[in-house]
């Protein structure tokens, strides 16, 4: 039996960095979209776009092909270029020997994969993607909520 494709954008956003931020996704599968956000009253924008990440896998209710869309270079790099692979091999040390950031965030975001087959797909930030566009004020509204606390 196939798994369920489900297409899933995310993205982070922070004002100031470090300083409050916010993540948005959103999730597709077949003809049904959830959106979800949140924030956190100090953080960066790398921990919000991974936290956008975790927060959509989390959302999945069981083994599914997941298209992640996202216009982090980083995360879909880390993936892609097999970063990741040769930070655990070498202790989250990246290659200048000096430990990766983040590692909490990026654990757990391979935790929250694990039972899935996992396809990351960079996107254009800020540009004519309207569901990237969609996500990033997700993100937006979240981190302009933590500001406000």
């Amino acid at each position: 039996m196939s798994k369920p494709e489900v297409i899933i954008y995310t993205d982070g956003a922070c004002s100031g960095n470090p300083g409050p931020g916010g993540w948005g996704a959103l999730l597709q599968y077949n003809s049904k979209e959830k959106e979800i956000n949140g924030g956190e009253a100090h953080t960066t924008n790398n921990r919000m776009e991974m936290q956008a990440i975790i927060e959509a896998m989390k959302c999945l209710k069981r083994p599914s092909l997941a298209k992640i869309h996202s216009d982090s270079a980083l995360i879909v790099n880390a993936f892609n270029q097999g970063w990741i692979e040769n930070w655990k091999r070498r202790g989250w040390k990246k290659a200048n020997k000096k430990p990766v950031e983040n590692q909490d965030l990026w654990q757990e975001m391979l935790k929250a994969m694990e039972p899935h087959a996992v396809e990351l797909i960079k996107v254009k930030g800020h540009s004519t993607d309207e569901r990237n566009n969609r996500v990033d004020a997700l993100a937006v509204d979240a981190s302009k909520k933590m500001q406000q606390r």
